[in-house]
């Protein structure tokens, strides 16, 4: 039963991956919006990217780790 719960929490496809960045990128986007009001000017605005900036980086790994399980899946089944 653990396992079928456990198996809700892990990403498969890529179209998974995608939304997942998106609610990211969401995220993101508000709390640099809110270092924007907070903090006005230079400040503000270089929070705002490194907000943003994370998504990207997040958003690569998500998807090279993807990429990395289905080659790994692939080699196992071949070599079975």
């Amino acid at each position: 039963m653990l396992g079928k719960i456990g198996r809700l929490f892990v990403i498969k496809t890529r179209a998974e991956a995608f939304l997942i960045i998106y609610a990211l990128a969401l995220g993101a986007v508000e709390r640099g919006s809110a270092y924007l009001t907070q903090f006005p000017g230079w400040g503000g605005k270089l929070l705002f990217l490194a907000c943003t900036g994370a998504v990207f980086l997040a958003g690569a790994k998500i998807l090279d780790c993807l990429k990395y399980e289905r080659a790994a899946k692939a080699a196992n089944a071949a070599s079975t």
